[in-house]
């Protein structure tokens, strides 16, 4: 295939976010507690892969519990510039992709954005071509798009990758059913590759696929326009391709990390607190080693979770692993509180190689933690001390803030871009549950 110049100017009617400022730092305050109620935000990793897959359908889409964060109006923007209309109303998007002017998605932004690759899938799906840059996103560790690769090539499709673009085709126009076997069960793949199949020609069957919530949201979202595909949630999914999808208005389930995150935030300040719109079932490593530190988590209600803290924080052991296992994207958050155990504890990371960076600056305000390989132990101390510290990737941010929100003195967080991608209002809603935080805006 031919490479074109990709010359796009990018004009987005999606709210904006307060990164767009470039914010420098978050001021914390240590050793107040939280009290009160908290509403998690829509799942941000599934709210990225429904935007590619509504690429899939042909008619209109409304989307709600939408999170309203960097990342996501990436990909509205990567949406428009493929000439797919958009507008946002609160956490509803309106989506109306009757008509996809090219299968190019633009440098600028997919650079930036991991996610944005998802898009190659539902590309070839419905135009038979795409051509998709290699993506960007957080440094936490190499995340190759050869699954993805593999998987479109034994659907028929023709893939090439030159000067840092990935081009692919289908003969004829259209994918074939074929069965893929993933050596990893990762979810991107996982997601690109039933999104590619809802219009295939024929049966595909994905197997060691992921398990994770968000895939089965995506399965749900393409059922809801007709897609028909079985098993998500499972390690066999079959997908029996149909001709066209039809409009659909679907709701995004809530985020479970962000859920994560906020219980991590009540237990290391040993404060009590209530979440509203979660679901613990898609929580359950994360309320069980909550546990074993001693937290109680209590389910009221429909979609509620209340955490009572410990008077004493216990250690305890964590290995991340692809779900149903503890989630790689809890890893650091959890680190956090385990630096204020009454013991030692050992982290080990599977998933990405990268992921212990924030380390150091956990050190920096007096953690006592040594790192061998991808094992980390965290000795427990009495207490965190504030400091200057700087975030080196998402969730690692969210972690320095938790440490910072426990911590004795003022923490500041620098390097904010990273949080802004992945939490909608975090300090706000830390702030009305009694945290005393600042976010202090760049000064050029």
């Amino acid at each position: 295939m031919e490479d074109r110049a990709i010359n796009t100017v990018i004009s987005t009617n999606v709210a904006p976010v307060a990164a767009a400022k470039t914010p420098s730092m978050l001021e914390i305050e240590g050793k107040f507690r939280l009290s009160g109620q908290v509403q998690i935000s829509g799942a941000k990793n599934s709210a990225l892969a429904i935007l590619a897959g509504v690429v899939l359908c042909s008619q209109t889409c409304r989307l709600r519990n939408v999170p309203n964060l960097v990342d996501v109006n990436r990909m509205g923007q990567i949406l428009e510039s493929l000439g797919i209309q958009l507008q946002r109303q609160g956490d509803t998007l309106e989506l109306d992709a009757t008509d996809i002017t090219q299968g190019q998605a633009p440098y600028e932004v997919v650079s930036q954005l991991r996610a944005s690759f998802f898009i190659i899938g539902p590309l070839l799906a419905r135009l038979g071509t795409a051509q998709v840059p290699l993506p960007g996103g957080c440094a936490i560790g190499a995340r190759p798009v050869d699954l993805h690769v593999r998987g479109l090539q034994a659907m028929g499709a023709h893939v090439q990758i030159e000067h840092g673009v990935v081009n692919a085709y289908a003969p004829q126009g259209k994918l074939k059913g074929a069965k893929i076997y993933l050596d990893y069960p990762s979810v991107g793949a996982t997601e690109t590759l039933m999104m590619a199949a809802t219009l295939a020609d024929g049966e595909t069957c994905i197997e060691n696929a992921a398990q994770e919530p968000e895939v089965v949201d995506l399965a749900n979202f393409c059922r809801s326009m007709g897609a028909r595909i079985k098993g998500a949630g499972t390690k066999t999914i079959w997908i029996e391709g149909v001709s066209q999808l039809h409009s659909t208005d679907y709701e995004v389930i809530p985020d479970r990390i962000e859920a994560g995150t906020f219980l991590v935030a009540a237990a290391i300040t040993q404060s009590e607190l209530l979440l509203n719109r979660v679901i613990a079932s898609h929580l359950t490593p994360v309320i069980a080693k909550l546990e074993e530190t001693g937290a109680k988590v209590i389910k009221e209600g429909e979609r509620q979770l209340r955490l009572l803290p410990a008077e004493r924080i216990l250690p305890t052991d964590i290995e991340t692993l692809p779900y149903p296992g503890f989630p790689t994207d809890m890893q650091a958050q959890f680190m956090a509180l385990l630096t204020v155990a009454d013991g030692n504890s050992m982290v080990t990371e599977t998933v990405f190689e990268n992921r212990l960076r924030h380390v150091a600056e956990l050190q920096r305000m007096g953690a006592n933690i040594r790192v061998k390989g991808n094992i980390a132990i965290v000795k427990g101390v009495p207490l965190l001390s504030g400091a200057p510290v700087l975030a080196t990737d998402l969730r690692a941010s969210a972690a320095l803030v938790l440490a910072g929100l426990a911590a004795e003195g003022t923490t500041t967080v620098q390097d904010l871009q990273h949080l802004d991608r992945g939490y909608e209002q975090l300090e706000v809603k830390l702030r009305n549950l009694g945290a005393r935080l600042t976010r202090i805006e760049s000064v050029s």
